[in-house]
């Protein structure tokens, strides 16, 4: 009889491989060229991708980038490869000993390059974990997709169990509770808590796209275990691109609105992300904190995503425990 043996695929979303342009150029073009991401036809985006944004998106990415690199690189690379080594550890401290691997959609470490880890390693089981808590088809999808492209060129066929969202997995709630709680601990509460997560088009949403839904799910359940009130916080929506309409309310003009009728202070935190990235640590730690201010608020702070924390690791840790049951 052929033993099992289990292996685990984190994949995360990406970034590039410097805070330049020169590295911005190829990771844009793979991240924008992807159906999942902009559902536009070949024939009418390409020319749009090719001829306008990345000549001219790559060198203001890169600005942004470089007010976020760490000293050992992009802050979401960073994050998830300790994650992937922290769920290794916690997987043989609870006599699992699973291989955990990291790839990326988009960008390096390639999902091809995981699999053929695991496929050198001989693991026939797989569990496919993508790092966003709500399932979306501009993202988790994507995840699907770029594992059965991998898997075909390696000719690789293992077991797979595919988690697809853990939006209110009990472990995941409890962590970002915890996370806020020991934030309040240390800096206060502020007048209001906004959980703002990266927008989607709207078309996506009537499409079928469970993200939404999904969103206001895990919203409720954070808020419940948090014992706050409906004039206590908010559920918004970040990141618009382009002028179709998109998943409302808007987070930032939001911020901006109730800073003008009073709101003295808030901080806003992303539970869509399991770690922190360009869009969490400038567009909304920097970029919201300006807006809020310049309109009058007072006190604006940004609570960080679980990242490497204990309770990522539990709440992952039991995630993939449970779908092996």
């Amino acid at each position: 009889m052929t033993q099992t043996k289990i292996g685990v695929l984190l994949v995360n979303l990406g970034s590039p491989a410097a805070p330049t342009a020169e590295a911005l150029t190829p990771y844009l073009n793979e991240f924008l060229s992807d159906r999942r991401v902009v559902d536009l036809p070949s024939w009418l985006w390409q020319p749009i991708l090719q001829g306008i944004i990345l000549r001219r998106r790559p060198a203001r990415s890169a600005a942004s980038y470089a007010k976020i690199w760490q000293a050992a690189g992009s802050p979401l690379l960073v994050y998830s490869h300790s994650v992937q080594q922290k769920l290794q550890a916690w997987s043989a401290a609870h006599g699992e000993h699973w291989q955990v691997e990291l790839g990326m959609t988009y960008g390096q470490p390639t999902i091809l390059s995981a699999l053929e880890k695991l496929q050198q390693s001989q693991i026939n089981k797989l569990v496919v974990v993508p790092l966003f808590p709500q399932y979306s088809t501009t993202t988790t999808a994507a995840v699907y997709d770029a594992v059965e492209r991998a898997t075909a060129a390696l000719d690789y066929q293992p077991e797979m169990l595919s988690i697809d969202d853990y939006h209110v997995q009990a472990e995941h709630i409890q962590a970002l509770a915890d996370q806020v709680r020991s934030y309040w601990q240390a800096h206060g509460q502020a007048d209001k808590l906004m959980l703002s997560y990266h927008g989607t088009p709207e078309a996506t949403r009537k499409k079928g796209d469970p993200y939404y839904d999904q969103c206001l799910a895990s919203g409720k359940a954070l808020v419940k275990a948090l014992g706050l009130q409906e004039d206590e916080y908010d559920i918004a929506f970040q990141s618009r691109f382009g002028f179709a309409k998109w998943l409302q309310p808007y987070a930032e003009p939001l911020l901006e609105e109730q800073a003008k009728l009073g709101l003295k202070s808030v901080q806003v935190m992303c539970p869509g992300f399991a770690v922190d990235c360009l869009e969490t640590l400038e567009e909304v730690a920097m970029e919201f904190e300006q807006s809020f201010t310049k309109a009058g608020g007072k006190s604006f702070a940004y609570i960080p995503c679980l990242n490497d924390g204990e309770g990522q690791i539990e709440a992952l840790g039991r995630l993939v425990a449970g779908k092996l049951m």
